[in-house]
């Protein structure tokens, strides 16, 4: 069996939605944007912290690739997906290799 590395990432996004007014609102800003970070990146997401408030959220991403270079560049375009959403702010952005 040849023996290949597995490289896996970890990324955490604390995000602040400053205009919902409930938590359906906010789940509404949260599953659009979880939705569309898995039809463009095929990545896990789950909401990891903050389910019960209003305004704050913690959403974690993981891929995992042979390639550490590709997963350096798709963690960019994350971010920089994440960045863009409208009525969205990022408080935190954290990367873990595992």
């Amino acid at each position: 069996m040849n023996k290949q590395s597995i490289h896996v990432v970890l990324l955490t996004v604390e995000i602040f939605i400053p205009h919902a007014e409930s938590l359906k609102s906010k789940r509404s800003v949260i599953k659009s944007l979880q939705d569309r970070l898995r039809a463009r990146f095929n990545a896990s997401i789950a909401e990891l912290a903050y389910q019960d408030e209003w305004q704050r959220s913690v959403i974690g991403v993981v891929m995992l690739s042979n390639d550490k270079r590709y997963l350096e560049k798709e963690v960019s375009h994350i971010r920089q997906l994440c960045e863009e959403v409208r009525d969205v702010e990022i408080t935190q952005f954290n990367q873990e290799w595992l």
